[in-house]
């Protein structure tokens, strides 16, 4: 079994391995050693004093095996984006082009950059050991921060995207870099997609600033504008149960979709409700799956069955109150892991 936490610096060396094993085109879980110790220390810190406003602070959580007690995912999320280094994208626009003389009108599709400093509230950095997909593990990862954002609305901005990877090939190549960013960065794809951690600032040096025109692209980087990478795709699919939906912009490097949601809209946080846990059961339980987590303490959330006693007291297994350190009394926030809809 497994259950999700927020990140420490005992992490470190996990979250090195498991970033290392991640790929290309996964921005917010780079390998590089000191970024990542970076991270920690900035969620240890957002941890330490959570905010009744956005600040753009960061929370890193893990998910752990129970008993190998091995770190096997990385999950996080930003209360706002922006700032001194603002959130880059294209918006995918449609210009209108016409001739009465030839009696021609052409609608043209561009991209064109959009910066933004202020906002919105950004869920990453989401990577699970192979081993461990599968069993709601990495619906659980997923959508554990919804309960986070739930305990605390009012330090998220009202809106929340999710950058999703883009097509990239095995070798890490993006066909949309090549056709466009090389030509300004003459650098490869995850050099530059590395230095988009470090610092924002050679984005605003040299990035086009006219609108492309997709038209003109070769078709190979055409075709995978908007288009998710194949091991997103159940993450993407995930999403969109919760809410989510393409907000009309592709990333700036690899032409991946960013969907989002607004905050309040978000199935996990509309629907997720507090109880108190009464009763403790030595038994298995039979019910739906339900993802719950600590409301008091230190975050922590699994996955486990739950007996509705009357609205507001609840019945867990022992195992789940294990995951959780949770006592009788103690109150939880719940979900259904799946939305009403889906088997």
């Amino acid at each position: 079994m497994v259950f999700v936490r927020p990140v420490t610096m005992n992490d470190l060396d996990a979250l090195v391995e498991l970033a290392s094993r991640a790929g290309a085109g996964l921005t917010t879980l780079p390998k590089d050693r000191d970024i990542l110790q970076r991270r920690i220390f900035k969620s240890e810190r957002s941890m330490e004093h959570i905010p009744d406003r956005p600040g753009g602070e960061g929370y890193l959580f893990v998910m752990e095996d129970a008993q190998t007690h091995a770190v096997v995912g990385a999950c996080g999320v930003v209360t706002k984006v922006g700032g001194f280094e603002p959130f880059y994208a294209y918006i995918i626009e449609t210009r209108i082009h016409k001739s009465t003389a030839l009696k021609v009108r052409k609608e043209i599709p561009i991209l064109h950059l959009v910066r933004q400093h202020n906002g919105p509230a950004e869920i990453g950095s989401l990577f699970l050991d192979e081993k461990y997909r599968g069993k709601d593990n990495g619906r659980l990862l997923q959508l554990v921060r919804f309960l986070f954002i739930a305990e605390h609305l009012d330090a998220f901005e009202p809106q929340i995207v999710s950058e999703l990877r883009g097509l990239i090939s095995p070798d890490g190549r993006s066909e949309f870099w090549e056709a466009v960013g090389r030509h300004f960065f003459d650098i490869d794809f995850a050099k530059a997609d590395y230095l988009s951690v470090v610092s924002k600032k050679f984005i605003a040096d040299l990035m086009p600033r006219h609108p492309i025109y997709i038209p003109l692209l070769p078709k190979a980087a055409q075709d995978v504008i908007g288009k998710v990478h194949e091991s997103s795709k159940p993450a993407l699919k995930n999403l969109e149960g919760e809410g989510f939906t393409f907000s009309g912009m592709v990333d700036i490097f690899d032409a991946g979709p960013c969907v989002w949601c607004r905050r309040d809209d978000i199935r996990s946080v509309r629907e997720s409700r507090r109880g108190v846990v009464t009763e403790i059961s030595s038994s298995p339980l039979s019910s739906q799956a339900f993802m719950m987590c600590t409301q008091i303490g230190e975050f922590r959330a699994t996955v486990g069955k739950i007996h509705f006693i009357d609205l507001e007291r609840l019945r867990i297994e022992a195992e789940c109150a294990e995951m959780l350190k949770l006592s009788p009394g103690q109150t939880i926030r719940y979900a259904t892991l799946r939305p009403p809809s889906a088997k």
